[in-house]
């Protein structure tokens, strides 16, 4: 069952800049992880791929649009919030000491910074749209099989693996790709990659971003809006498949390194 968790913490020292990077954010969730689980934890750090879950860049409160790159300090005191996206049911019942026995005073560290958690959320909330769940056949179930157009917002800088290098353009076999290989490695209910080809690009508002200082290098990304429309004679089946794959992404983001902040998206 996937999850949008959204963990809401306040710093008691400041946040430096340095420490908000990928990697920072990276190893204080499994600093969580390991707080009730140093085998799960140990395990996650080992893995290089399928590690099935996503992380946001720490969020100050009242930032009217996702931030990744920063040019000051979080001061003390400024509520922050942080998303973690799950897509493993196991790995959720194995952290679900975590948010069950929440202890307000035991602080967590990322960099020098003491960090309370204060509350988690994890159902939908109207001043809150990155918190949410659901299981897989309920996004299935839930997918339209009419709807042909298809809008994502890239919330944070989104780049593909292509050979040896990164790609920042979100063709439509970047993104749905991506999609599909999550979906399926996760799912019960599999969806073949070859319905990508009935898929078109129909309108974009993208622009690239360089986060630099991001992990050992910059990275490079896109940001923006990006519209797809089926076009085609097209089974309805196959219709509910992509939009299927469309509404995963609020859990699963989009591309490379979402492990560390990037390819945060969700359908508009």
């Amino acid at each position: 069952m996937p999850h949008s968790l959204v963990v809401n913490f306040m710093p008691k020292t400041p946040i430096y800049s340095e420490f908000l990077t990928g990697r920072h954010i990276h190893a204080l969730f499994l600093t969580l992880v390991s707080s009730v689980d140093k085998e799960l934890g140990d395990r996650l750090h080992g893995e290089k791929a399928n590690k099935g879950f996503g992380l946001s860049p720490i969020q100050p409160k009242g930032m009217r649009s996702l931030v990744w790159d920063y040019s000051r300090d979080i001061p003390a005191a400024n509520s922050c919030w942080w998303r973690i996206t799950l897509l493993d049911e196991v790995l959720f019942s194995k952290l679900t000491g975590l948010w069950l026995n929440l202890n307000p005073d035991r602080a967590f560290h990322l960099g020098s910074a003491d960090l309370y958690i204060t509350s988690i959320l994890g159902t939908p909330q109207s001043n809150q749209p990155w918190s949410n769940f659901a299981t897989y056949q309920q996004i299935y179930d839930r997918a339209s099989d009419t709807e042909r157009n298809i809008t994502f917002h890239l919330a944070t800088p989104t780049a593909f693996r292509q050979g040896k290098y990164d790609s920042p353009l979100p063709t439509r076999d970047n993104v749905f790709k991506s999609l599909c290989d999550r979906w399926n490695t996760y799912s019960q209910t599999q969806i073949h990659p070859e319905i990508i080809e009935y898929i078109f690009p129909s309108r974009f508002e993208i622009k690239t971003e360089v986060v630099k200082n991001y992990d050992t290098h910059s990275f490079i990304g896109c940001v923006g809006e990006i519209g797809y429309r089926i076009l085609g004679d097209v089974e309805p089946l196959v219709i509910k498949q992509i939009n299927a794959l469309a509404d995963f992404a609020m859990f699963s983001g989009i591309g490379r390194k979402t492990t560390m902040g990037m390819g945060i998206a969700r359908r508009l």
